[in-house]
Protein backbone atom coordinates (compact mmCIF):
# COMPACT_ATOMS: atom_id res chain seq x y z
CA UNK A 1 0.00 0.00 0.00
CA UNK A 2 1.32 3.60 -0.64
CA UNK A 3 1.97 6.04 2.83
CA UNK A 4 -1.75 8.07 1.90
CA UNK A 5 -3.63 4.39 1.82
CA UNK A 6 -1.87 3.43 5.12
CA UNK A 7 -3.09 6.69 6.67
CA UNK A 8 -6.60 6.53 5.01
CA UNK A 9 -6.97 3.27 6.93
CA UNK A 10 -5.84 4.64 10.12
CA UNK A 11 -8.51 7.47 9.93
CA UNK A 12 -11.38 5.07 8.95
CA UNK A 13 -10.48 2.51 11.45
CA UNK A 14 -10.17 4.62 14.67
CA UNK A 15 -13.37 6.66 16.39
CA UNK A 16 -13.52 8.04 19.27
CA UNK A 17 -13.89 4.50 21.73
CA UNK A 18 -10.66 3.62 20.30
CA UNK A 19 -8.77 6.94 21.46
CA UNK A 20 -7.21 6.37 25.36
CA UNK A 21 -8.28 8.71 27.24
CA UNK A 22 -5.41 10.27 28.04
CA UNK A 23 -5.26 10.82 24.24
CA UNK A 24 -8.91 12.45 24.63
CA UNK A 25 -8.29 15.18 27.64
CA UNK A 26 -4.83 16.05 25.39
CA UNK A 27 -7.19 16.90 22.14
CA UNK A 28 -9.21 19.21 24.44
CA UNK A 29 -6.67 20.67 25.97
CA UNK A 30 -5.66 21.80 22.26
CA UNK A 31 -9.12 22.50 21.46
CA UNK A 32 -9.34 24.74 24.15
CA UNK A 33 -5.09 26.20 23.64
CA UNK A 34 -6.49 26.74 19.83
CA UNK A 35 -9.71 28.24 20.12
CA UNK A 36 -8.54 30.96 23.04
CA UNK A 37 -5.90 31.80 21.19
CA UNK A 38 -7.22 32.47 18.38
CA UNK A 39 -10.21 34.73 20.52
CA UNK A 40 -7.28 36.95 21.38
CA UNK A 41 -6.04 37.16 17.41
CA UNK A 42 -8.56 38.58 16.14
CA UNK A 43 -7.29 42.04 16.78
CA UNK A 44 -3.98 41.02 15.37
CA UNK A 45 -2.96 43.60 12.46
CA UNK A 46 -4.23 42.57 9.04
CA UNK A 47 -6.61 40.18 11.03
CA UNK A 48 -9.95 42.55 10.38
CA UNK A 49 -9.25 42.82 7.05
CA UNK A 50 -9.12 39.35 5.87
CA UNK A 51 -12.52 38.94 7.96
CA UNK A 52 -13.73 41.94 5.64
CA UNK A 53 -12.27 39.70 2.80
CA UNK A 54 -14.01 36.56 3.92
CA UNK A 55 -17.42 38.82 4.61
CA UNK A 56 -17.82 39.97 1.61
CA UNK A 57 -17.61 36.87 -0.13
CA UNK A 58 -20.36 35.96 1.89
CA UNK A 59 -22.04 32.56 0.87
CA UNK A 60 -23.97 29.71 2.66
CA UNK A 61 -23.28 29.73 6.60
CA UNK A 62 -21.83 27.24 7.46
CA UNK A 63 -19.58 27.42 10.38
CA UNK A 64 -19.27 30.27 12.97
CA UNK A 65 -16.32 33.27 12.90
CA UNK A 66 -14.26 32.72 16.09
CA UNK A 67 -14.67 35.83 18.22
CA UNK A 68 -16.69 37.52 15.26
CA UNK A 69 -19.39 35.79 15.37
CA UNK A 70 -21.49 35.24 11.89
CA UNK A 71 -21.30 32.10 9.84
CA UNK A 72 -19.57 31.22 6.73
CA UNK A 73 -18.93 28.84 4.13
CA UNK A 74 -16.94 25.94 5.69
CA UNK A 75 -13.96 26.79 3.56
CA UNK A 76 -13.65 30.40 4.20
CA UNK A 77 -14.38 29.92 8.13
CA UNK A 78 -11.61 27.63 8.34
CA UNK A 79 -9.53 30.65 6.58
CA UNK A 80 -10.16 32.96 8.55
CA UNK A 81 -10.37 30.84 12.23
CA UNK A 82 -6.97 29.75 10.76
CA UNK A 83 -5.65 33.34 10.60
CA UNK A 84 -7.03 34.31 14.42
CA UNK A 85 -5.23 30.66 15.17
CA UNK A 86 -2.11 31.75 14.10
CA UNK A 87 -2.21 35.77 14.75
CA UNK A 88 -0.08 35.75 17.94
CA UNK A 89 2.22 32.50 17.35
CA UNK A 90 0.76 31.62 21.22
CA UNK A 91 -0.47 28.61 19.72
CA UNK A 92 0.55 24.40 20.28
CA UNK A 93 3.48 23.59 18.67
CA UNK A 94 5.14 20.01 18.43
CA UNK A 95 8.81 20.37 19.00
CA UNK A 96 9.46 16.75 16.89
CA UNK A 97 7.57 17.50 14.08
CA UNK A 98 7.94 21.37 14.22
CA UNK A 99 4.14 21.42 13.55
CA UNK A 100 1.86 24.18 14.57
CA UNK A 101 -0.91 21.41 14.04
CA UNK A 102 -4.19 22.29 15.68
CA UNK A 103 -4.15 26.06 14.03
CA UNK A 104 -4.49 24.08 10.65
CA UNK A 105 -6.42 20.77 11.42
CA UNK A 106 -9.03 22.37 14.26
CA UNK A 107 -10.15 25.37 11.95
CA UNK A 108 -10.80 22.86 8.92
CA UNK A 109 -12.45 19.99 10.77
CA UNK A 110 -14.63 22.11 13.53
CA UNK A 111 -15.59 24.14 10.22
CA UNK A 112 -17.41 20.80 8.36
CA UNK A 113 -18.23 19.14 11.61
CA UNK A 114 -20.32 22.41 12.36
CA UNK A 115 -21.92 22.08 8.56
CA UNK A 116 -22.68 18.59 8.88
CA UNK A 117 -24.01 18.74 12.00
CA UNK A 118 -21.39 16.10 13.36
CA UNK A 119 -21.05 15.09 17.11
CA UNK A 120 -18.55 16.30 19.82
CA UNK A 121 -16.64 12.77 19.53
CA UNK A 122 -16.48 12.74 15.85
CA UNK A 123 -15.14 16.43 15.75
CA UNK A 124 -12.49 15.31 18.46
CA UNK A 125 -11.70 11.87 17.13
CA UNK A 126 -10.85 14.12 13.73
CA UNK A 127 -8.78 16.74 15.09
CA UNK A 128 -6.40 13.83 17.22
CA UNK A 129 -6.06 12.23 14.16
CA UNK A 130 -5.36 14.69 12.09
CA UNK A 131 -2.68 16.53 14.60
CA UNK A 132 -1.31 12.82 14.96
CA UNK A 133 -0.48 12.70 11.16
CA UNK A 134 0.57 16.18 11.09
CA UNK A 135 3.02 15.64 14.08
CA UNK A 136 4.46 12.24 12.29
CA UNK A 137 5.22 13.83 8.81
CA UNK A 138 7.09 16.76 10.30
CA UNK A 139 8.95 13.62 12.17
CA UNK A 140 9.45 12.07 9.26
CA UNK A 141 11.14 15.25 7.20
CA UNK A 142 14.57 16.76 8.32
CA UNK A 143 16.23 18.16 5.62
CA UNK A 144 14.68 21.51 7.31
CA UNK A 145 15.63 22.95 4.21
CA UNK A 146 13.21 25.86 4.21
CA UNK A 147 9.52 24.93 3.69
CA UNK A 148 7.18 25.83 6.45
CA UNK A 149 6.09 22.49 8.03
CA UNK A 150 3.13 23.56 9.43
CA UNK A 151 1.08 24.18 6.13
CA UNK A 152 3.09 21.74 4.04
CA UNK A 153 1.95 18.69 6.49
CA UNK A 154 -0.97 20.54 7.94
CA UNK A 155 -3.08 20.49 4.29
CA UNK A 156 -2.20 16.82 3.97
CA UNK A 157 -2.95 15.83 7.57
CA UNK A 158 -6.07 18.15 7.67
CA UNK A 159 -7.39 16.63 4.47
CA UNK A 160 -7.39 13.63 5.78
CA UNK A 161 -9.67 14.82 9.03
CA UNK A 162 -12.05 16.74 7.21
CA UNK A 163 -13.01 13.51 4.25
CA UNK A 164 -13.22 11.46 7.87
CA UNK A 165 -15.77 14.30 9.42
CA UNK A 166 -16.99 13.93 5.78
CA UNK A 167 -17.46 10.36 6.39
CA UNK A 168 -15.80 9.54 3.40
CA UNK A 169 -14.95 5.83 2.46
CA UNK A 170 -11.84 4.25 1.76
CA UNK A 171 -11.27 5.95 -1.92
CA UNK A 172 -12.80 9.37 -0.51
CA UNK A 173 -9.72 9.62 1.85
CA UNK A 174 -6.83 8.64 -0.39
CA UNK A 175 -8.51 11.19 -3.04
CA UNK A 176 -8.28 14.19 -0.33
CA UNK A 177 -5.36 13.21 0.50
CA UNK A 178 -4.16 13.03 -2.83
CA UNK A 179 -5.67 16.62 -3.96
CA UNK A 180 -4.29 18.29 -1.23
CA UNK A 181 -0.94 17.43 -3.01
CA UNK A 182 -1.75 19.84 -5.54
CA UNK A 183 -2.53 22.44 -2.78
CA UNK A 184 0.99 22.06 -0.64
CA UNK A 185 3.01 25.24 0.06
CA UNK A 186 4.24 28.00 2.13
CA UNK A 187 8.05 28.61 3.16
CA UNK A 188 9.99 30.43 5.80
CA UNK A 189 10.72 33.23 3.92
CA UNK A 190 7.46 34.37 5.29
CA UNK A 191 8.83 34.65 8.99
CA UNK A 192 12.53 35.78 7.76
CA UNK A 193 10.66 38.65 6.06
CA UNK A 194 8.64 39.06 8.99
CA UNK A 195 5.40 39.67 7.02
CA UNK A 196 1.50 38.63 7.88
CA UNK A 197 1.92 35.74 5.46
CA UNK A 198 3.61 33.85 8.29
CA UNK A 199 0.33 33.81 9.82
CA UNK A 200 -1.84 33.35 6.48
CA UNK A 201 0.24 30.28 5.03
CA UNK A 202 -1.36 27.75 7.85
CA UNK A 203 -4.58 29.24 7.48
CA UNK A 204 -4.89 28.80 3.68
CA UNK A 205 -4.08 25.32 4.38
CA UNK A 206 -6.42 24.87 6.57
CA UNK A 207 -8.83 26.53 3.79
CA UNK A 208 -7.25 24.31 1.16
CA UNK A 209 -8.21 20.90 3.60
CA UNK A 210 -11.91 21.60 3.61
CA UNK A 211 -11.81 21.84 -0.48
CA UNK A 212 -9.41 18.93 -0.59
CA UNK A 213 -12.03 17.07 1.33
CA UNK A 214 -14.95 18.45 -0.55
CA UNK A 215 -13.45 17.86 -3.68
CA UNK A 216 -13.39 13.91 -3.32
CA UNK A 217 -16.79 14.04 -1.46
CA UNK A 218 -18.14 14.96 -5.43
CA UNK A 219 -15.57 12.15 -6.74
CA UNK A 220 -12.51 14.16 -7.93
CA UNK A 221 -9.89 11.18 -8.83
CA UNK A 222 -6.23 12.37 -7.34
CA UNK A 223 -3.00 10.11 -7.39
CA UNK A 224 -2.18 7.49 -4.46
CA UNK A 225 1.55 8.08 -4.00
CA UNK A 226 0.92 11.08 -2.68
CA UNK A 227 4.65 10.70 -0.81
CA UNK A 228 6.61 8.42 -2.15
CA UNK A 229 5.37 8.78 -6.08
CA UNK A 230 8.05 9.86 -8.60
CA UNK A 231 6.46 13.47 -8.54
CA UNK A 232 5.16 13.12 -5.14
CA UNK A 233 5.72 14.71 -2.20
CA UNK A 234 9.07 13.25 -1.30
CA UNK A 235 10.65 13.56 -4.36
CA UNK A 236 9.23 17.32 -5.15
CA UNK A 237 9.31 18.99 -1.68
CA UNK A 238 11.74 17.35 0.44
CA UNK A 239 12.92 13.51 1.53
CA UNK A 240 10.78 11.49 4.15
CA UNK A 241 11.03 8.35 6.05
CA UNK A 242 7.57 7.07 5.46
CA UNK A 243 8.52 3.94 8.35
CA UNK A 244 8.88 7.16 10.50
CA UNK A 245 5.15 8.33 9.90
CA UNK A 246 3.63 4.66 10.07
CA UNK A 247 5.58 3.49 13.34
CA UNK A 248 3.36 2.51 16.24
CA UNK A 249 1.01 4.21 14.43
CA UNK A 250 -2.38 3.72 16.37
CA UNK A 251 -0.22 2.81 19.34
CA UNK A 252 1.73 5.74 20.16
CA UNK A 253 0.57 9.04 19.90
CA UNK A 254 2.17 12.07 19.16
CA UNK A 255 -0.80 14.04 20.13
CA UNK A 256 0.68 13.47 23.86
CA UNK A 257 3.90 15.41 23.20
CA UNK A 258 2.57 18.70 22.42
CA UNK A 259 4.37 21.77 23.55
CA UNK A 260 1.39 24.49 24.86
CA UNK A 261 2.80 27.63 24.57
CA UNK A 262 4.17 29.96 27.54
CA UNK A 263 4.81 32.61 25.32
CA UNK A 264 3.01 34.56 22.25
CA UNK A 265 6.41 34.30 20.16
CA UNK A 266 7.91 31.91 17.76
CA UNK A 267 9.00 28.86 19.71
CA UNK A 268 13.00 29.51 18.94
CA UNK A 269 12.41 32.28 21.52
CA UNK A 270 11.27 30.57 24.20
CA UNK A 271 14.26 28.83 25.61
CA UNK A 272 16.46 32.16 25.99
CA UNK A 273 13.21 34.11 26.86
CA UNK A 274 12.55 31.50 29.55
CA UNK A 275 16.40 31.32 30.31
CA UNK A 276 16.64 35.00 30.72
CA UNK A 277 13.55 34.91 32.61
CA UNK A 278 14.93 32.48 35.20
CA UNK A 279 18.41 34.28 36.37
CA UNK A 280 16.89 37.60 36.63
CA UNK A 281 14.27 36.70 38.86
CA UNK A 282 16.51 34.26 41.01
CA UNK A 283 19.19 36.80 41.44
CA UNK A 284 16.53 39.71 41.76
CA UNK A 285 18.68 41.53 39.09
CA UNK A 286 17.41 44.87 37.73
CA UNK A 287 18.30 45.80 34.04
CA UNK A 288 20.63 48.41 34.93
CA UNK A 289 22.42 45.70 36.61
CA UNK A 290 23.22 43.84 33.80
CA UNK A 291 26.05 44.07 30.90
CA UNK A 292 27.53 41.76 27.88
CA UNK A 293 24.04 40.39 27.17
CA UNK A 294 24.46 37.62 24.67
CA UNK A 295 22.14 34.39 23.29
CA UNK A 296 23.70 31.12 21.67
CA UNK A 297 21.17 29.54 19.56
CA UNK A 298 21.20 26.90 16.43
CA UNK A 299 21.46 27.86 12.87
CA UNK A 300 18.20 27.12 12.47
CA UNK A 301 16.90 29.58 15.27
CA UNK A 302 19.19 32.01 14.26
CA UNK A 303 17.53 31.75 10.58
CA UNK A 304 13.97 32.62 12.45
CA UNK A 305 14.93 34.98 15.23
CA UNK A 306 18.49 35.74 14.85
CA UNK A 307 18.28 39.02 13.35
CA UNK A 308 18.84 42.50 14.16
CA UNK A 309 15.47 43.45 15.85
CA UNK A 310 13.48 46.02 13.89
CA UNK A 311 9.99 47.00 14.66
CA UNK A 312 9.30 48.24 11.00
CA UNK A 313 6.32 48.63 9.89
CA UNK A 314 4.96 44.91 11.27
CA UNK A 315 6.05 45.45 15.12
CA UNK A 316 3.92 42.27 16.17
CA UNK A 317 5.68 40.00 13.88
CA UNK A 318 8.88 42.13 14.34
CA UNK A 319 8.71 41.11 17.99
CA UNK A 320 7.56 37.68 17.66
CA UNK A 321 10.84 37.04 15.34
CA UNK A 322 13.21 37.59 17.35
CA UNK A 323 15.54 36.40 20.16
CA UNK A 324 16.99 39.97 21.28
CA UNK A 325 13.22 41.37 21.65
CA UNK A 326 12.06 38.52 23.77
CA UNK A 327 15.29 38.60 25.87
CA UNK A 328 14.76 42.71 25.61
CA UNK A 329 10.98 42.61 27.07
CA UNK A 330 12.13 39.31 29.58
CA UNK A 331 14.99 41.92 31.43
CA UNK A 332 13.34 45.11 31.47
CA UNK A 333 9.76 44.38 32.19
CA UNK A 334 9.90 40.68 33.89
CA UNK A 335 7.83 39.11 31.54
CA UNK A 336 7.03 38.29 27.23
CA UNK A 337 2.96 38.59 26.94
CA UNK A 338 0.71 39.19 24.60
CA UNK A 339 0.59 43.11 25.92
CA UNK A 340 4.82 43.64 24.66
CA UNK A 341 3.22 42.46 21.64
CA UNK A 342 1.32 45.48 21.17
CA UNK A 343 3.12 48.10 18.68
CA UNK A 344 3.99 50.50 21.60
CA UNK A 345 5.92 47.92 23.08
CA UNK A 346 7.07 46.88 20.39
CA UNK A 347 7.98 49.85 19.43
CA UNK A 348 8.94 51.42 22.94
CA UNK A 349 12.86 52.94 22.37
CA UNK A 350 14.06 51.00 26.01
CA UNK A 351 13.06 48.13 24.74
CA UNK A 352 14.89 48.99 20.92
CA UNK A 353 17.68 50.23 22.51
CA UNK A 354 18.11 46.57 24.90
CA UNK A 355 17.78 44.25 22.04
CA UNK A 356 20.30 45.73 19.88
CA UNK A 357 22.57 45.06 23.25
CA UNK A 358 21.99 41.48 23.06
CA UNK A 359 24.28 39.58 21.34
CA UNK A 360 23.25 36.78 19.29
CA UNK A 361 25.76 33.82 18.73
CA UNK A 362 25.24 30.44 16.27
CA UNK A 363 26.67 27.75 17.58
CA UNK A 364 27.23 25.74 14.59
CA UNK A 365 27.72 22.36 16.23
CA UNK A 366 23.99 21.77 16.86
CA UNK A 367 22.47 20.62 13.65
CA UNK A 368 19.22 19.69 12.70
CA UNK A 369 15.78 22.00 14.40
CA UNK A 370 16.51 21.36 18.44
CA UNK A 371 15.55 24.73 20.03
CA UNK A 372 17.33 24.84 23.19
CA UNK A 373 19.14 28.01 23.96
CA UNK A 374 21.78 29.60 26.04
CA UNK A 375 21.62 33.06 27.67
CA UNK A 376 24.54 34.75 29.70
CA UNK A 377 25.63 38.36 30.92
CA UNK A 378 27.32 40.23 33.61
CA UNK A 379 25.60 40.99 36.54
CA UNK A 380 27.39 42.53 40.08
CA UNK A 381 27.84 38.59 40.98
CA UNK A 382 29.83 37.85 38.07
CA UNK A 383 29.36 35.95 35.00
CA UNK A 384 25.47 34.47 34.90
CA UNK A 385 24.54 31.10 32.61
CA UNK A 386 21.69 29.76 31.97
CA UNK A 387 20.80 26.72 29.09
CA UNK A 388 17.21 26.03 28.52
CA UNK A 389 16.50 22.72 26.93
CA UNK A 390 13.04 21.76 27.71
CA UNK A 391 10.72 24.46 26.50
CA UNK A 392 8.19 25.39 29.25
CA UNK A 393 5.13 24.44 28.07
CA UNK A 394 6.50 20.90 26.72
CA UNK A 395 5.71 17.50 27.88
CA UNK A 396 9.16 17.34 29.31
CA UNK A 397 8.53 20.76 31.38
CA UNK A 398 4.66 21.28 31.41
CA UNK A 399 2.42 24.09 32.34
CA UNK A 400 0.32 23.37 35.60
CA UNK A 401 -3.48 23.32 34.83
CA UNK A 402 -3.89 26.56 36.71
CA UNK A 403 -1.36 28.36 33.83
CA UNK A 404 -3.16 27.00 31.53
CA UNK A 405 -6.65 27.88 32.60
CA UNK A 406 -4.61 31.50 33.56
CA UNK A 407 -3.49 31.71 30.04
CA UNK A 408 -7.34 30.89 28.38
CA UNK A 409 -9.17 33.60 30.48
CA UNK A 410 -6.49 36.24 29.51
CA UNK A 411 -6.43 35.14 25.74
CA UNK A 412 -10.60 35.57 25.83
CA UNK A 413 -10.47 38.88 27.72
CA UNK A 414 -8.42 40.35 24.48
CA UNK A 415 -9.74 40.35 20.99
CA UNK A 416 -12.73 41.65 19.07
CA UNK A 417 -15.58 40.61 21.99
CA UNK A 418 -13.77 40.58 24.86
CA UNK A 419 -15.37 37.81 27.26
CA UNK A 420 -15.72 37.74 30.88
CA UNK A 421 -14.10 35.50 33.10
CA UNK A 422 -17.24 33.48 33.66
CA UNK A 423 -18.36 33.68 29.78
CA UNK A 424 -15.47 32.17 29.26
CA UNK A 425 -14.92 30.04 31.81
CA UNK A 426 -19.01 28.67 30.07
CA UNK A 427 -17.28 28.40 26.96
CA UNK A 428 -13.98 26.19 28.20
CA UNK A 429 -16.53 23.79 30.42
CA UNK A 430 -18.11 23.56 26.76
CA UNK A 431 -15.10 22.30 25.01
CA UNK A 432 -14.69 20.26 27.85
CA UNK A 433 -18.17 18.64 27.42
CA UNK A 434 -17.55 18.06 23.66
CA UNK A 435 -17.88 14.28 23.87
CA UNK A 436 -21.82 14.79 25.34
CA UNK A 437 -22.53 16.91 22.08
CA UNK A 438 -24.61 15.65 19.52
CA UNK A 439 -24.54 18.27 17.23
CA UNK A 440 -21.49 20.51 16.79
CA UNK A 441 -23.82 23.59 14.69
CA UNK A 442 -25.10 23.56 18.60
CA UNK A 443 -21.69 24.27 20.29
CA UNK A 444 -22.40 28.33 20.42
CA UNK A 445 -25.56 27.82 21.34
CA UNK A 446 -26.97 29.00 24.96
CA UNK A 447 -23.14 30.52 25.52
CA UNK A 448 -24.21 34.01 26.90
CA UNK A 449 -22.32 36.75 25.81
CA UNK A 450 -20.36 34.93 23.19
CA UNK A 451 -20.25 36.56 19.65
CA UNK A 452 -22.14 33.70 17.18
CA UNK A 453 -25.13 33.03 14.76
CA UNK A 454 -27.56 30.34 15.38
CA UNK A 455 -27.44 27.84 12.35
CA UNK A 456 -30.08 29.11 9.78
CA UNK A 457 -31.96 26.41 7.79
CA UNK A 458 -30.61 25.63 4.14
Amino acid sequence: MTLAEQLADFCLATNFDDLPPDVIAATKRMAADTLACAWAGTTAPGVENMHRMVADEAGRPDAVLWGFGGRAPAAQAAFLNGVSAAALDFDCLHLGGLAHSPIVVMPAVMALAERERRSGKEFLAALALGVELHCRLGMATTDHSGWFYTSMHGVLAAAAAAAKVLRLDREGVCNSIGAALAQCGGTQQAAIEQTLMKRTQSAIAARDAVFSALLARYETSAPRAVFEGKCGFYAMYENGDPAVVTRDLGRRYEVLNMTLKKFPSCGCNHAPAEAALQLMHENKLDVSQIKDIEVTISPYMARLVGAKYDPGSNPLVAAQFSAQYSVASVMLRGHLGLADLEASAARDPAAIKLAHAVKVLIDESQEGAGLGGTVSFTAPSGRLTRTILDLPGSPENPMSDADLTAKALDCFSRGVAPLSAAQARALLGRIDALDQLDDMSAFWSGLAGVPAQERRSA
